[in-house]
């Protein structure tokens, strides 16, 4: 695993969320701007049906990747690893196409080292097991019970599952399902992965170089930048931290936040720091991520500004597969190919890497690290007459109006138009990643 990998946390989510922060989310109007837009929720009207839905999940609360250094560790004993009985669901873990498991070398990482306790870093918490089987209530709630959606029972043939080849989001995966389904199945659930080198559910480092070239330069700009190396050396001094060590705000957030949600004790120097340490490692990601623009909310509060006008190339390179293979989802749905027939739901387990690239490529991301479960849904529905599609997002649970639509039931190529600038097919895509210069500034 390269030091990059290690530094950014971007193969695994590179910070733990703070689950008891509350996450103020842009307010939008639900009533739609065009006129061929439905004046009211198409899950109510018979004119709109319902036709897919795609999830893409954060992992649950989980142990921190890597400990402060020069700090009194948490102890992360076995016992909060304990899987609640009621998230069991019978699953195997696949490759794409249905053969063995392929190898993680990002799990084999943690899998080095041991915490002070006896964990393995990175690990999913019975705490993080139970939000996203909360997570899954949430879901049977809006596409089991008020609408009846999706089957009571565990389909395969309606749902799809993927994951990054991790543990943390393969038993996220697993907890959603059990949620969603009150453990009900008609047969073992598949949840499909595939190797390091072609995982497009993250920004991916292994295996393309150009996003890597361009991050390292991006971590080494940090020394450069006055605000953060500032902030960063006065914090290493308040917690005593050795100069010599190499820390970044998105190690000590993880850490710091990953004791907060579990209660274990945080040191009592850090507490002064905490609301410095969620900004600077927001800050970071941003730089690495590389948006035109930064965004800050008014010294008030009281107004939300977005972070969206980002580098698109980065963005390309970061989501643009993902983001492609939503919108390819939606089409194959469309004109009924036969493997998308009776297919209604996609679950993507993933990370707050990889969600963070994705609500910038959406003109969502509101300077706020994803919390833990995080989710953000796509749904596509049709009008029955003119079989018009729509898609509507939400994150959070909370419906969200994207830049350059009409309104919150944003019709399908005005949604793809948005996207147009970040998505990217595989061909380019590798292309890209396989080219060595830097880009223009």
């Amino acid at each position: 695993m390269s030091k990059l990998l290690t530094k950014a946390g971007l193969l695994g989510s590179a910070s733990v969320a703070l689950g008891s922060v509350l996450w103020s989310q842009q307010k939008t109007e639900s009533e739609p701007v065009a006129s061929n837009s439905p004046s009211s929720d198409p899950n109510l009207s018979p004119a709109y049906e319902l036709k897919l839905v795609q999830v893409l999940f954060r992992h649950g609360a989980r142990t921190p990747l890597k400990s402060i250094p020069d700090v009194l560790e948490a102890q992360w004993v076995p016992s909060l690893l304990e899987p609640p009985p009621h998230t069991h669901m019978n699953y195997v873990v696949t490759d794409l196409q249905g053969g063995p498991r392929p190898p993680s070398v990002v799990e084999d990482g943690y899998r080095k080292n041991i915490l002070s306790g006896g964990s393995f870093p990175g690990q999913l918490t019975t705490m993080g097991m139970q939000q996203l089987y909360e997570l899954g209530e949430r879901l049977r709630k809006r596409y089991v019970e008020e609408k009846p959606f999706l089957s009571n029972t565990y389909i395969p043939t309606e749902v799809y599952v993927r994951s990054s080849n991790i543990v943390r989001t393969i038993e996220s995966a697993k907890c959603l399902l059990a949620g969603l389904f009150q453990q009900k199945q008609t047969a073992t659930v598949s949840i499909l992965t595939t190797d390091a080198e072609s995982e497009i559910l993250y920004p991916n480092f292994h295996g393309c170089k150009l996003l890597k070239i361009l991050s390292s330069h991006r971590w080494a700009e940090l020394s450069t930048l006055p605000g953060i190396a500032a902030d960063l050396q006065r914090i290493q001094s308040a917690l005593g931290i050795a100069a010599h060590r190499h820390v970044d705000f998105v190690l000590i957030r993880d850490d710091m936040v990953a004791r907060e949600t579990h209660g274990l004790p945080c040191p009592p120097a850090l507490t002064s720091w905490r609301s410095t340490v969620e900004q600077r490692a927001v800050d970071v990601m941003c730089h690495i991520y590389q948006p035109s623009k930064r965004f800050k909310h008014t010294s008030s509060g009281s107004k939300l500004i977005l972070c969206h006008v980002c580098d698109r190339e980065n963005l390309q390179l970061c989501v643009g597969p993902l983001l492609h293979q939503l919108l390819d989802n939606m089409e194959k749905k469309l004109q009924g190919s036969s493997s998308a027939s009776t297919r209604k739901l996609f679950l993507y387990s993933v990370h707050d890497t990889t969600l963070i690239p994705c609500l910038m490529a959406l003109g969502l991301f509101d300077m706020r690290w994803p919390p833990y479960a995080a989710d953000l849904t796509l749904e596509l529905h049709q009008n029955r007459q003119t079989s018009e599609p729509f898609v509507k997002v939400t994150y959070l649970g909370q419906d969200q109006l994207i830049p350059g639509c009409s309104g919150v039931y944003c019709p399908l190529q005005e949604f793809k138009q948005a996207l147009s600038g970040y998505t990217l097919t595989s061909d380019p895509y590798r292309s890209l990643c396989n080219s060595t210069g830097l880009p223009e500034p």
